[in-house]
């Protein structure tokens, strides 16, 4: 028994649709789908006209949305949000095009705090954390997305989840820097709970 499906990058049109096709055959639930979309640079990770089909053909059928702030914009076709109300009014913006639930992950905002929002038909909730010193967090959002989807599994409700998983990772990227995990950027510490 599948209890949660987390999905990452989908950058060709074929794949959405063989996957929506799977997720529709065996009534998938509690699916977090984190749009890998746009890199950190801002360049463009998929083909266009994917863009669309995850639009039209994934967002309906995720739990949770998880973009990053140039992902939100990509799908709403907006500047980048810089400001809390921005974030609102993308969440809002996603919720009315079809998304069940949007998690916009601001770890990519420019000020001292990592500020997500979390938006579904209950309303908005904010998840604030200290922003953490370290070049170690490749991954984070990828790993946020799957946290999130294995408390769901867990049983819980779509607000412990993404909070539990946004504590988990906060720790996680603050234990980063006790690896030493090949060059460059390196992961964050996901069992920095356990060793």
């Amino acid at each position: 028994e599948i209890d949660a499906v987390k999905i990452g990058m989908l950058s060709q049109i074929p794949v959405i649709e063989t996957i929506a096709s799977g997720i529709q055959k065996h009534n998938a639930k509690n699916i977090v789908f984190d749009p890998v979309m746009v890199a950190t640079s801002g360049d463009l990770l998929l083909a266009e006209n994917a863009v669309e089909a995850i639009k039209k053909v994934m967002m309906p059928l995720a739990d949770l949305l998880t973009p990053n702030l140039h992902e939100a914009a990509k799908l709403t076709g907006e500047d980048l949000a810089t400001s809390q109300d921005a974030m609102v009014s993308q969440a809002e913006s996603l919720l009315s095009a079809g998304a069940k639930a949007v998690l916009i992950k601001g770890g990519h905002g420019d000020d001292n705090k990592c500020t997500d929002l979390l938006a579904d038909a209950s309303g908005i909730n904010w998840f604030v954390s200290e922003r953490i010193d370290t070049k170690n967090t490749h991954g984070t959002g990828c790993s946020l997305s799957s946290a999130i989807a294995a408390n769901l599994a867990k049983g819980q409700t779509m607000l412990e989840a993404v909070g539990n998983a946004k504590e988990w990772l906060t720790g996680a990227i603050a234990s980063s820097n006790d690896l030493n995990v090949g060059k460059g950027s390196g992961p964050v510490h996901h069992f920095h709970a356990l060793w």
